[in-house]
């Protein structure tokens, strides 16, 4: 069956739920998806926004291990340049011992200047402060004594996940994607064409890049029986989301993903990225993208109402699911 997920940030635009509700209904609804067979909770990381973002992704990852027993729990993506590595490092092993071994990170490099100039750190040293990072993750993980900035050190607890959780790469760049395949478990790129260079820089370094991606939903998925009277409610919520990512990257002169801003909420329905579907069109679209493929909820994009995002999953639950290919 396609593999199912949900995906979190946690920001909440003027008018949008308290963020209070939102994080005690994320652990809800995780606890729910562990119970209905869905395979991954995704979780983000940005800080500084005034949306209130998830500034604390392996915080929230310890809340949904200790609410779950067999979903896995991936921080997409940790950005490793702004944090104290060793920290990270005890942080995450403690995670991975709450989950029972459940916990992924990718990393990145991370793009916005605002949050490099918050942490002090100097992002034109981002590559170099992954690559680093990554290298004392692995040693830090093995439990034993070693050297680190001049000084023994040793990091316990050691990971239940013999190495560590696994560390993927995240990237929108060929840079970043060569990189993933010299030190990463893997590689998520942020735009297409990027997988190709990164399983070509594989098979020159003899490594094994692992399956070849499988499709994907859409960036955002709804059930509802009236998808119109259900888009007027999520729309201001999805403008939000697509023009506050489209602003930072035109910021940052990055290029990560799908986003750019779009004034009109009509002319973002078209783009096909948020779809909200009649439980029949939802069977067909999950079932079309096949055993390989995947598709991400995000019940609670843009800070909907909690009861909004639950309706969606409720019908989910009960008029899709049934339905799938298995």
């Amino acid at each position: 069956m396609t593999k199912l997920g949900l995906r979190y940030d946690l920001r909440s635009f003027p008018g949008g739920a308290p963020l209070a509700a939102l994080y005690r209904a994320a652990l809800d609804q995780c606890a729910w998806a562990d119970e209905h067979g869905f395979g991954l909770v995704n979780i983000s990381e940005h800080h500084g926004s005034e949306d209130g973002y998830c500034s604390s992704p392996l915080v929230l990852a310890a809340a949904v291990a200790a609410r779950t027993e067999r979903v896995r729990i991936q921080i997409a993506a940790l950005i490793l340049p702004l944090h104290d590595s060793l920290r990270v490092a005890e942080d995450a092993a403690v995670v991975d011992q709450i989950s029972g071994g459940r916990l992924d990170l990718v990393i990145g490099a991370g793009y916005r200047p605002q949050e490099f100039a918050m942490f002090e750190k100097q992002s034109n040293q981002r590559g170099k402060a992954v690559e680093e990072g990554v290298a004392l993750l692995r040693q830090a993980w093995t439990g034993e004594e070693f050297e680190a900035r001049g000084t023994t050190v040793r990091v316990t607890p050691k990971p239940v996940q013999p190495g560590g959780p696994p560390l993927l790469l995240g990237g929108s760049s060929e840079i970043a994607a060569r990189r993933a395949a010299r030190i990463g478990d893997g590689f998520i790129p942020a735009l297409p064409g990027l997988d190709a260079v990164y399983r070509e820089e594989c098979a020159k370094l003899g490594r094994d890049p692992g399956p070849e991606p499988g499709p994907n939903g859409p960036l955002f998925l709804y059930v509802a029986e009236d998808p119109d009277a259900a888009w007027a409610k999520i729309a201001p919520h999805a403008l939000h989301e697509m023009n506050t990512y489209g602003a930072w990257q035109q910021e940052s002169n990055a290029a990560s993903g799908p986003y750019s801003p779009i004034p009109d909420a009509d002319v973002l329905r078209m783009t096909g990225l948020y779809e909200i579907v009649t439980p029949e069109a939802c069977v067909e679209l999950i079932n079309g993208l096949g055993p390989d493929g995947s598709v991400s909820f995000h019940p609670l994009m843009g800070g909907l109402d909690p009861d909004l995002g639950w309706a969606g999953l409720e019908l989910f639950a009960s008029a899709v699911l049934p339905h799938l290919d298995r």
